[in-house]
């Protein structure tokens, strides 16, 4: 494409160089630059790629777009200085793939707890409705059946564009995507035209990124204010920032609520290891999935659907007979001594303990909850006693272990879980570092009818250690002891 095409809505300081010259694609990394690349200079969390433009021009780049002129400039090269370069990649990342979200119904989630099961639940929805639909999200990213692989909960400007842009040429009509903090604040997303935007609910995470809670409000907050009129907006009514979120945009509000008047109000009538039972709205429903947690998400996915124009009646008839997203409260059980196993993704205070009380509410009797627990490296750090006083305040026993320790020393992060765990409760612990050892331990205290929690990864299908990823799936090493322990 032509550079002058690619900057439109781009906010511009000065151009030095021609921009009737052609771009063969785009690049955010040095590396990948060749002949005829734009590179945009985005100065990240940990890196400033304004360092590397020289490289850039060495590999190839005919455009360089930065906040910030070089002090020597190379001739035959074009300089865009703009307010923001990650902005400007994300509107210039729209303008290179043909504007791809406005061909496209797009809806995008975010929250600190649901994403993943809301969008996955969508996905599944308007696929059973008979739609070709795109998923983005934490666990996958589907063109369709096509499953490809998800490396951040939401990809960069240049990736995420690029992937609309498959999703649009593979006959997509919906796409469901996670929208996190992080990327509303590095404007990844940028520039895309939303249909419409979801909020779930919000709480202690990620403030090893925003350091303050009022930020990373401020940050979500920031996504429904930039919203334009012809979206929708949908928010959890009994989140105390629910209605906060929305009080800015321009967007059309609606909200949902088990408590309160919403345009989509629930009610819990059953809650069980078979499922839910509810009323939506004063129709009585019966769904697959567990817990109140779920009862909210549920909520959401029927009136984002009915915002997107769909019959409710049977959008209800087919939710009911839906999972939710892997690794999260997945369960299975042990064929002997009918144990329960419970595999979720729960990796901040608020989401361990809603899993910790549906638990707790779904015991028939004297059954014992063993959690397995730990916490991430290179993470916000002060969830990390909170999450271990959740776990022993819910549980009957408890095992602190790694998780994805990353850089960090997986033996200095327990111990500032421990920190956490008052004197009553340090009878009810023990430490076990590796997580393997930690599941079996779980398995060996078990006994029949009692249930194990084993938090914090999910789906994920590794472990990060010293910043090396090897292979280990939560689900498939409970199954393992389980089938070891009936040998």
């Amino acid at each position: 494409m032509i550079l002058a095409d690619l900057l439109y809505k781009v906010s511009i300081r000065a151009v030095l160089g021609s921009t009737n010259i052609d771009v063969k694609d785009l690049q955010v990394d040095s590396r990948k630059v060749s002949t005829a690349s734009c590179f945009i200079a985005i100065k990240g969390s940990s890196m400033d790629g304004h360092l590397f433009i020289d490289i850039a021009i060495q590999n190839g780049a005919t455009t360089v777009i930065c906040e910030t002129l070089p002090v020597a400039v190379s001739e035959n090269i074009t300089y865009v200085q703009v307010e923001n370069t990650a902005v400007a990649a994300g509107y210039i990342s729209h303008n290179f793939y043909g504007a791809p979200s406005a061909s496209i119904k797009l809806v995008g989630v975010t929250g600190t707890n649901g994403k993943t099961t809301i969008v996955t639940l969508l996905w599944k929805l308007f696929t059973a409705l008979g739609y070709k639909c795109g998923l983005i999200s934490t666990i996958q990213n589907q063109i369709g059946d096509t499953v490809v692989v998800a490396t951040h909960t939401t990809p960069d400007a240049i990736s995420v564009n690029a992937l609309l842009s498959q999703m649009v040429d593979a006959g997509c009509q919906y796409v469901f995507m996670e929208c996190s903090s992080h990327a509303i604040h590095q404007h990844r997303i940028a520039g895309l035209q939303f249909t419409g935007a979801l909020f779930s609910n919000i709480s202690h995470d990620h403030l090893d990124y925003h350091t303050t809670f009022d930020e990373y409000i401020r940050v979500k907050k920031s996504w429904f204010d930039g919203l334009p009129s012809s979206a929708f907006a949908i928010s959890n009514a009994d989140d105390k920032r629910g209605r906060v979120m929305l009080q800015n945009t321009s967007a059309k509000k609606y909200y949902y609520s088990l408590t309160t008047m919403a345009d989509c109000k629930g009610k819990i009538l059953d809650n069980s290891l078979t499922g839910l039972h509810m009323l939506v709205n004063d129709t009585e429903v019966y769904f697959r999935m567990i817990g109140e947690f779920n009862a909210y998400n549920l909520l959401a996915v029927f009136e984002a659907a009915v915002c997107l124009g769909q019959d409710k009646n049977l959008v209800l008839q087919l939710l009911s007979s839906l999972d939710g997203a892997e690794g999260r409260f997945d369960y299975m059980l042990s064929s002997q001594d009918k144990i329960m196993g419970i595999i979720d993704y729960a990796h901040t205070p608020d989401a361990l303990l809603n899993v910790l009380a549906t638990i707790k509410n779904l015991r028939k009797g004297n059954e014992r909850i063993i959690t397995v627990v730990g916490c991430g490296g290179d993470r916000d750090k002060t969830k990390r006693p909170i999450m271990a006083a959740v776990a022993c305040e819910y549980s009957d026993q408890v095992i602190f272990t790694s998780d994805n320790p990353r850089s960090e020393d997986p033996l200095e992060i327990l111990r500032e879980m421990e920190l956490g765990v008052n004197v009553v409760a340090r009878k009810k612990f023990i430490t076990i570092a590796d997580r393997k050892e930690a599941i079996k331990t779980a398995v060996k205290l078990a006994v029949k009818e009692d249930i194990i929690l084993v938090a914090g990864k999910g789906h994920e299908k590794y472990q990060e250690i010293k910043k090396v990823r090897y292979d280990f799936d939560d689900k498939k090493m409970l199954w393992e002891m389980f089938e070891l322990m009936e040998k």
